[in-house]
């Protein structure tokens, strides 16, 4: 999705028991802005399409577990030899050598490995999952488009095309680094929810308002937590020093109960237009209203479906509207003929199932 959002002609070869019709396709977001082609890979001639469409480009990108392309017939080896500049991104969760290489998993199993999941939640609770954020889009997608796209850069300038590893237990121990960092200089538990950016501290936390909603505050540097001290009816000289930890606890009860005296739109009339690092915690359906996000056009409708919109942005090449996520196999007749095939060859494999 990012790399067709930033202007890449990204086709998606979609197996024959793809379903999906316009209905279903609009509502795929992270499918917008492709073609899609349906390809039998399980056929001969299949394979020989894609290596055909794989010439034509500069990059591949895959996402079996490690030796189903290279049994299939279209691993690296096989495509570099025939285009030499191609970069072919690999993208699994365990990655393609180690003890669990082989093995399936999910985005939760990747971060519980790498010190990420043990990491997130509250005192005394257990690990909260965030999504699937960490594994699969942070460490997993957004690595692969950084990593294909620097090897795209040094293929230009070498001429050498190479593969692009992207495993998620990778990519969320990477996400993972400033922690890292401060574990090593003692400024970081191992203790959930005790340290100052996993709710251990008053002044980085989530609180409830009147109305059963929620504000985040973020208030790290000095003056700004003074600002918020200030719209809490706090006096300074009657609290304990800010980074004093044996007395966030205590604090963490006095901010709560302070917050919980009004609702979230009050403290929002309060807090919003200041320097005390404060939001609204909004929900899906509220955040595409937020008056920044409209300000922005953070949010985009595409056929009518509320998303994100492409980012970032760029001064002097921006970024085209996206178009709605492809039914399978909608561009093959147009990928067939890019491809020199002709009308006789292409109708054979549709008859035989090959392409759809």
């Amino acid at each position: 999705m990012m790399l067709a959002d930033l202007g890449a002609d990204v086709v998606r070869v979609d197996r024959p028991s793809a379903s999906g019709g316009p209905g279903q396709a609009a509502v795929d977001v992270v499918g917008r802005g492709r073609r899609s082609i349906v390809l039998d890979l399980k056929d001969p001639r299949g394979v020989d399409v894609l290596l055909r469409l794989a010439d034509t480009r500069d990059i591949l990108i895959e996402g079996f577990r490690p030796g189903v392309a290279e049994r299939l017939g279209f691993g690296p080896e096989v495509c570099l030899r025939r285009r030499p500049t191609l970069v072919y991104g690999r993208a699994t969760g365990w990655g393609q050598r180690g003890p669990k290489a082989s093995l399936a998993g999910h985005d939760a199993n990747y971060i519980a490995t790498t010190g990420a999941l043990h990491a997130i939640g509250v005192e005394a609770g257990p690990p909260v999952l965030p999504l699937n954020l960490v594994g699969d889009y942070g460490g997993g997608g957004m690595l692969l488009a950084l990593g294909v796209m620097c090897a795209l850069w040094a293929a230009s300038r070498s001429g050498r095309g190479q593969v692009v590893d992207a495993a998620m237990v990778d990519g969320s121990a990477l996400l993972m680094a400033q922690m890292y960092s401060m574990l090593a200089t003692g400024s970081w538990s191992v203790t959930r929810g005790v340290n100052i950016l996993d709710s251990g501290a008053h002044f980085y936390n989530v609180y409830q308002t009147a109305d059963g909603e929620h504000v985040a505050v973020a208030a790290i540097e000095a003056p700004f937590y003074r600002r918020l001290l200030d719209a809490l009816g706090l006096d300074p000289a009657d609290l304990p020093a800010q980074h004093d930890q044996s007395q966030w606890p205590r604090m963490k009860a006095l901010f709560a109960e302070r917050f919980a005296e009004h609702t979230r739109d009050h403290w929002c009339a309060l807090l919003e237009d200041t320097d005390a690092c404060f939001a609204p915690v909004l929900s899906m359906a509220e955040a595409p209203q937020y008056p920044h996000h409209r300000d922005r056009d953070t949010f985009i409708k595409v056929d009518g479906v509320v998303q994100p919109a492409p980012a970032p942005r760029f001064s002097h090449t921006p970024t085209a509207f996206p178009e709605p996520a492809p039914t399978p196999g909608l561009h093959t007749a147009d990928i067939l003929t890019e491809l020199g095939l002709d009308a006789g060859a292409a109708d054979e494999l549709r008859r035989d199932g090959v392409v759809a």
